[in-house]
């Protein structure tokens, strides 16, 4: 299987590279946010890539980041989503705002992707939620931004609803509920009490 392509940039395209590796052309489609970050042709260039094997076709799927080939792969595994509209989600949305979209069960961002209708986009939220993991989860909740302070307090308490037996999807939503009403001297057995008190 081919998991990267390391070599020269020969052609971009905003949905489509050509990597030179050691005389060899490979083809590869690309989402817009890979684009972005390409460098100029001639260049060298590490491509992390998804192979697909059709019966009529072998295609390569290419990434800038580990990141979206991640979220690539847990985009096609959901029902009905194939590679083409994977590519189109990473086009319409960064990693960070599909991740905050599913989260938040946000179905009217995710289906304002070209080819994305409100089922389609129920389904991901559906399927992709429980698959985001808690590093996904506290992403979210903190908006991308490099975890401090608040964000180690959140992702404690999320950790410690879920192994309460909270579900992934409710222990989020608590904690988002309760966040702006914590002050950052709450300790955390308090901001827990206060959740499953449903107080704030």
């Amino acid at each position: 299987m081919i998991v990267f392509l390391d070599g020269v940039l020969e052609e971009k395209e905003p949905t489509r590279v050509v990597v030179n590796v050691n005389g060899s052309g490979y083809e590869a489609a690309i989402p817009l946010s890979s684009y972005d970050r390409l460098p100029a042709c001639g260049a060298r260039l590490r491509l992390l890539t998804v192979p697909v094997v059709r019966e009529d076709a072998h295609l390569l799927y290419g990434f800038m980041s580990a990141e979206e080939r991640d979220a690539f792969l847990l985009l096609t595994a959901v029902n009905g989503i194939g590679p083409k509209l994977g590519l189109a989600v990473l086009s319409g949305l960064s990693v960070r705002d599909l991740k905050a979209a599913v989260a938040q069960g946000d179905v009217k961002r995710l289906s304002g992707v070209s080819g994305i209708g409100k089922k389609t986009a129920e389904r991901i939220v559906l399927e992709m939620r429980d698959k985001l993991g808690n590093g996904g989860m506290l992403e979210a909740l903190a908006g991308g931004k490099a975890p401090g302070p608040a964000e180690a307090k959140l992702r404690d308490m999320l950790l410690a609803l879920i192994a309460l037996g909270h579900k992934q999807a409710d222990a989020q939503r608590m904690v988002k509920d309760i966040a702006p009403h914590l002050s950052p001297e709450t300790p955390l057995e308090d901001a827990i009490r206060k959740v499953l008190a449903g107080r704030t």
